[in-house]
């Protein structure tokens, strides 16, 4: 968590497919490489495949402690702050739901990551039953790289030019109306949303760019 980065990837059923075409998917936006990853112990996540997937790509694979939420803090607090803030609680089936959620996430990591400052809890301190935190000063994931000794040059011009070409308002307007979008698929009792048995292979590999009713 030193820069704060996020990326939300939808996942079309729980597999160990969907969750490596996921990573091959994740790698190529993050601005650095994937060093390791830390995992809840689902049956998606535990398994042969992708333990050879990590193997194979020298990535250090660990999984938190059963019913241990704790273990996920960092990742809990963005579900907490980020999806479950922007796209809710309702649930979602089908292929269409995907989609639509696939464009929302494409939007929502510019805005986040480029727009979006943080704190950064630096130190804590137990005084009886008071806890004092200090906190860095609030910077976005895009100034925490920039600042960053690990990333090279290159990559840091191309999140400047990307950085350069965006407007906030903007993507905060494509937000709500793909939030609207979403909803109007949302799962419930009276009016299940079609779930379409058959998918184009392709459609896991390629996150969609638009969507239009």
């Amino acid at each position: 968590m030193s820069t704060g980065w996020l990326e939300c990837m939808p996942m079309l059923r729980k597999s160990a497919k969907d969750v490596i075409d996921g990573l091959n998917v994740t790698k190529d936006l993050l601005p650095f490489d994937i060093r390791g990853i830390d995992t809840d112990c689902g049956s998606e996540f535990i398994n042969y495949e992708l333990l050879d997937y990590c193997e194979e790509r020298q990535i250090t694979f660990t999984r938190a402690r059963t019913h241990r939420k704790n273990d996920q803090a960092h990742v809990e607090e963005k579900n907490g702050s980020v999806i479950r803030r922007l796209v809710g609680y309702d649930r979602y089936e089908g292929l269409k739901a995907w989609e639509r959620l696939a464009c929302l996430y494409k939007i929502l990591r510019q805005y986040v990551n480029i727009f979006q400052p943080s704190l950064k809890l630096l130190s804590k301190e137990r005084l009886g039953a008071k806890v004092s935190k200090k906190y860095d000063k609030a910077k976005t994931p895009y100034q925490r790289i920039l600042l960053s000794s690990h990333i090279n040059d290159s990559v840091k011009k191309r999140l400047t030019f990307e950085y350069k070409n965006l407007d906030p308002v903007n993507l905060l307007d494509k937000i709500q109306k793909l939030q609207d979008s979403l909803w109007n698929v949302a799962w419930n009792k009276k009016a299940q949303v079609d779930n379409e048995l058959t998918v184009n292979k392709a459609s896991f590999l390629n996150t969609p760019t638009e969507y239009s009713d």
